[in-house]
């Protein structure tokens, strides 16, 4: 039996909403079996993550991230995706990594921001100009049509390229400004360091952290964390393995269980926003099982059209 492989040319086919939704009946399937591994060497990254869910099948994912490509012109990030049976255990498809890897990591902030952000929200920031943030402005798009978007990235130039190519957005080099007036934040960094002071938050924003998935890495101060409701994806893939969480309960300036809920938390009305002013903070880890989800909604939609 051949196994297909699922290219982007089925993108036009994928809808943001239809994924969330996907996202959402996930979690109230059995509870996901992950397991992540992590190999160095100096800033790169050899991460394997793998997943099953009873019902659903079982997915094993690995990516190569290598910070210095970009100057290369090649993709910090590279990997493949293989989608299991549940049933027998038989290879069932192979889905290209970067189409996997947009789909999850937007629909997982997306699915984030759909409950904790204010459904009037209009003015988006985005901290960083690279590939997740373009990913993330189309899914925001999605749930929020009339929002304009203001890009902030290290580099003006690549804020300004990213801006003169997306409808309803602007570049800046005044990051605290941007921050200030934004009613949704989303951080897509590989900063090591938190590059948002939560001095300039206020009341009703709310933040999709992506960038962080090292132990030494930070994107939000401590200020920030301590002024914010506290919410993950997956505690499992976040509290004890990632530096935007892992450093601060360590040092004890909050405690694991500051954070109010994850993506199982949904069904049972967990995850939500506290308050109208409350400022909420959403740590995307894109743990395996989002993989998992996410790829069963790509099959499921190619082979309703093959």
């Amino acid at each position: 039996m051949s196994v297909p492989f699922i290219t982007r040319e089925i993108e036009p086919q994928l809808d943001w909403r239809e994924l969330i939704a996907a996202l959402e009946a996930g979690h109230s399937a059995p509870r996901a079996r992950i397991t992540d591994s992590f190999l160095y060497r100096g800033r790169d990254t050899l991460l394997s993550r793998a997943a099953w869910i009873d019902t659903m099948g079982a997915l094993v994912k690995t990516a190569t991230i290598f910070p210095d490509n970009a100057a290369n012109g090649v993709p910090n990030v590279n990997g493949g995706v293989s989608l299991y049976s549940d049933r027998d255990g038989q290879l069932e498809a192979m889905l290209d990594f970067h189409l996997v890897t947009k789909w999850k990591t937007a629909g997982d902030s997306l699915l984030a921001a759909s409950k904790l952000a204010r459904p009037e929200s209009r003015a988006i920031t985005l901290i960083g100009a690279g590939t997740v943030s373009r990913s993330m402005r189309d899914a925001y798009q999605a749930l929020f049509p009339e929002a304009i978007f203001t890009i902030w990235n290290r580099s003006t130039e690549a804020a300004r390229k990213f801006a003169q190519s997306s409808p309803n957005s602007v570049a800046t080099d005044d990051l605290e400004s941007a921050v200030r007036d934004a009613d949704i934040i989303c951080t897509a960094t590989m900063s090591t360091t938190p590059v948002i002071q939560g001095e300039w938050l206020r009341a009703g924003q709310h933040l999709d952290l992506i960038g962080a998935f090292r132990p030494d890495m930070r994107e939000v101060d401590d200020t920030a964390l301590t002024r914010a409701a506290l919410f993950v994806d997956s505690r499992e893939t976040t509290i004890d393995h990632i530096g935007e969480l892992k450093d601060p309960i360590e040092r004890g300036v909050i405690a694991a269980e500051d954070v109010i809920a994850d993506f199982y938390g949904i069904a049972q009305g967990h995850f939500k926003r506290p308050s109208q002013d409350a400022i909420t903070i959403a740590k995307n880890g894109g743990g395996a099982h989002l993989d998992l989800m996410t790829c069963q909604y790509i099959y499921k939609e190619w082979k309703s059209r093959a």
